[in-house]
């Protein structure tokens, strides 16, 4: 196994993974990538489960694409990321920040033991973090910590299985696990369990059907086709064609899609809330 830096520069010599590059956001130059994502659907549809702006907490912020976003629409940003890498780690935030002149506090430290005091966030959020973590419950915990009461956590793109039995077949076709040896998924109830023992309220489970944040960077309009065709196929197209297309006619056939889903490591997001002190 290799570190995660390398991991990625091995990924990103590879022709065949060009793709999947682009998807990640890890091509060069790296405000391009950032304002790529600033620009994505995945972004614009976050919006409308955010509080109002405030400071967040971005956990485990990689090469600091969502922080950018953050700073960049008006947030206070402390950018958590254990990682030194001027690549995909601390260092590349730090030289971002400069770049484009935007205010990102880079903290180098893990989800786990976070370095910071009681009730200090209005937000916590992680992008495809959740699953990094070496103690689920313990993450949570500390999440709910440092969240101020009515504060929010946001954890979005989480692997998901069906069964813990699935985790080696995900494993085994995840592109960089095969490098760096990192990569973990877990069942939708084993992550709940975590935010819930916590002592978040309020709970949010959120399908990889259901959202550009889960299915991007599939288009909304893709994916909207495949809703139409998979309702049309279920009650008949004249049927269809009759009744129309309507958002609850949308969140229906996706939840019906989703039900069905098997593969190990579809993505998943969770929206949690802290209750406000009565």
């Amino acid at each position: 196994m290799i570190p995660w830096e390398q991991a990625v520069e091995q990924l990103r010599r590879d022709p065949a993974q060009a793709e999947l590059v682009l998807a990640c956001y890890y091509d060069d130059p790296l405000r391009g990538a950032a304002e790529r994502f600033a620009a994505s659907e995945e972004w614009v549809a976050l919006q409308s489960w955010l509080p109002s702006r405030g400071r967040v907490l971005d956990l485990g912020a990689g090469r600091g694409i969502s922080s950018y976003a953050f700073a960049k629409t008006g947030w206070e940003v402390i950018a958590l990321e254990p990682d030194p890498s001027e690549v995909v780690g601390a260092g590349a935030i730090r030289s971002l920040s400069r770049e484009a002149g935007l205010a990102i506090e880079v903290v180098e430290s893990w989800g786990e033991t976070l370095p910071f005091a009681e009730a200090s966030f209005d937000l916590v959020y992680g992008r495809a973090v959740f699953h990094h973590a070496r103690d689920l419950e313990a993450f949570c915990n500390e999440a709910f910590r440092v969240l101020r009461p009515g504060g929010r956590l946001i954890l979005t793109r989480e692997h998901v299985l069906s069964s813990e039995a699935d985790l080696d077949r995900f494993l085994a076709q995840h592109p960089l696990h095969r490098l760096y040896g990192g990569e973990a998924a877990y069942t939708l109830d084993r992550y709940l369990g975590a935010v819930r023992a916590a002592g978040f309220a309020a709970v949010r489970t959120v399908g990889p059907k259901s959202s550009p944040v889960n299915y991007f960077p599939e288009s909304s309009a893709a994916v909207d086709a495949a809703l139409r065709e998979r309702r049309a196929k279920r009650i008949g197209a004249i049927r269809a064609f009759i009744r129309g297309w309507s958002m609850s006619n949308r969140e229906e056939e996706a939840a019906l899609w989703e039900s069905k889903m098997k593969v190990p490591g579809r993505l998943y997001s969770f929206i949690a809330e802290r209750r406000a002190e009565s």
